[in-house]
């Protein structure tokens, strides 16, 4: 199989609808779209509508409109994980075939009973699928990878060690097996995303491995935080951003992400903004951190 650095650039903004973006999202999104089109490749955008329960109603559109809005134009159609089911099915059955998952009953309190990490406690029980989840049998135990902005980015043993859930009991699709197959089959050849997200990649990397997939390369910026340790999301009520000032939104998190706008690009169109933008783009002005503390 063919290196990744051989194929055409292809990247992605990947947002669960459980409401609109915030600037957090907007720097993600901006960032993975200057490295994409800095690079002459394609930028595309997937909607993680996987988890119903999170998931607010409308607010895909919403997503995609503050995207519209702020020129951060997608290429090919919006891919949406809720009509990837066979898909996913697919690679659970190519798991099971070489007898890379199993069946577990295990609940989260009594894994915390047994010191908090999954222990493999259903490998060998032969357990049937009625109230399982489904795990795989974590084989590749990848415990570091090279990440375009972090640098060698290593993991303890034991989460190294562990054997995840690909299948939920409630019969929903992990987000683990969801991202890992729709990269596979989107030809993602890298993914830039914020570091709330680094220790999943280990687990990512073992399913590409288990699929027989060749990984995308990945990079990690910076989340936005409201103070230390307190990453804006939508879980904490982070500030839908403002439409109507696309251009300040998309120069702050350009001074967010390392740029330096001249103050006269304050009164540039949002295609001005970005076409400057993308022609003084390079990861290596993004501060190697996991977080900054950011008031816009």
């Amino acid at each position: 199989m063919s290196s990744v650095s051989t194929k055409p650039y292809i990247g992605r903004f990947a947002p669960s609808p459980s409401g609109p973006l915030h600037f957090g999202s907007l720097v993600t999104a901006l960032a993975s779209y200057l490295q994409a089109k800095s690079r002459d490749g394609q930028w595309l955008v997937r909607i993680e509508d996987i988890d119903p329960p999170r998931e607010v109603e409308g607010a895909a559109e919403v997503i995609l409109k503050t995207l519209e809005i702020h020129g951060l134009l997608w290429d090919q159609e919006v891919s949406y994980q809720s009509s990837h089911s066979a898909y996913y099915e697919d690679a659970l059955s190519l798991l099971a075939d070489t007898k890379l998952t199993y069946y577990c009953q295990c609940t989260r309190q009594e894994i915390k009973a047994r010191g908090g990490q999954y222990d493999g406690f259903c490998r060998d029980r032969n357990l049937s699928p009625e109230g399982s989840s489904v795990r795989l049998r974590n084989n590749a135990k990848v415990a570091s990878f090279n990440d375009v902005l972090q640098g060698r980015v290593s993991l303890d043993s034991l989460s190294a060690d562990e054997d995840f859930v690909v299948k939920r009991k409630d019969k929903l699709y992990a987000y683990q097996l969801a991202v890992v197959v729709d990269d596979a089959r989107q030809g993602i050849t890298e993914v830039i995303r914020g570091c709330d997200l680094l220790r999943a990649t280990f687990h990512q990397l073992c399913l590409f491995s288990a699929l027989k997939e060749t990984p995308p390369t990945y990079g990690h910026i910076p989340v936005v935080a409201s103070s230390a340790g307190m990453k804006l999301s939508k879980q904490n009520k982070a500030k839908a951003i403002a439409n109507s000032q696309a251009v300040d939104n998309l120069y702050q998190a350009m001074t967010f992400l390392g740029l330096s706008p001249d103050d006269s690009l304050k009164q540039a169109t949002v295609d001005e903004l970005l076409q400057w933008a993308v022609s003084q783009w390079n990861m290596s002005c993004v501060p190697a951190t996991s977080e900054i503390i950011w008031k816009p």
